[in-house]
């Protein structure tokens, strides 16, 4: 079981991933304000996105469809989080490029990437936290509202379907690195919301990626719009 051993300040000179940045810019009153935030020191040169995010669904005939879901330790809230496979592009990889290899080295699965309706293959670009902490001529604290900005991370989401009859997904195998420590599962898409409360009571955390996708589903059940 991963525990945390201590918590202590990171210097810049000693961060590798993330780097502290200070942005002055004109409000619409002409003001000049600043704002304090993080950048990702992964992003390969000329891409525009950090990563993506997998929603991918477990077809097999007779049975209603599953979201594929992960187990992982994250020491920065000392939990283990409900996830859904997720990774970092590299060089000159497109996000479709991306998914499939983040699918097969974390779950072991192979996936088909499906087109959305407007025959688009992956989502919009979505930021993860455009505006967490900033100080102005009058205030220095962090806002009142504290649910936007922390950093500039983006990502697109792909859909991707994993054939369950497809014989390299009968014994799928995780190309994990040294580092990795994933447990995979699935849920029932009906289930998703039901499931990520009872996994909360159990004490893990929940990914928003994977708490807002829960929550669409409970509006559309509600408002019953689909």
């Amino acid at each position: 079981m991963s525990e945390i051993i201590s918590r202590e300040p990171l210097t810049i000179r000693d961060a590798k991933w993330v780097r502290l940045v200070k942005t002055t810019y004109l409000d619409p009153n002409g003001v000049e304000r600043t704002w304090e935030s993080s950048e990702r020191c992964t992003r390969p040169a000329g891409v525009d996105f950090d990563g993506v995010g997998i929603i991918a669904i477990l077809e097999k005939p007779g049975a209603p469809p599953e979201l594929l879901l992960q187990k992982q330790y994250r020491p920065p809230i000392g939990k283990t989080c409900i996830e859904i496979p997720a990774g970092l592009v590299d060089a000159a990889e497109s996000p479709e490029e991306c998914a499939a290899r983040e699918l097969f080295e974390e779950t072991g699965y192979h996936g088909v990437v499906m087109a959305a309706e407007d025959a688009e293959e992956k989502s919009c670009l979505m930021f993860n936290d455009p505006g967490w902490c900033f100080t102005t001529p009058r205030y220095s604290g962090p806002p009142a509202d504290q649910g936007e900005g922390m950093c500039n991370t983006n990502l697109h989401f792909v859909h991707v379907k994993i054939d369950l009859t497809d014989e390299r997904n009968q014994n799928p195998k995780q190309q994990l690195e040294e580092n990795e420590f994933i447990e995979v599962f699935t849920v029932p898409l009906k289930d998703l919301y039901k499931e990520c409360r009872r996994l909360e009571k159990e004490g893990y955390g929940i990914d928003a990626r994977v708490g807002s996708l829960a929550e669409g589903f409970e509006v559309a059940r509600k408002w019953r719009f689909l």
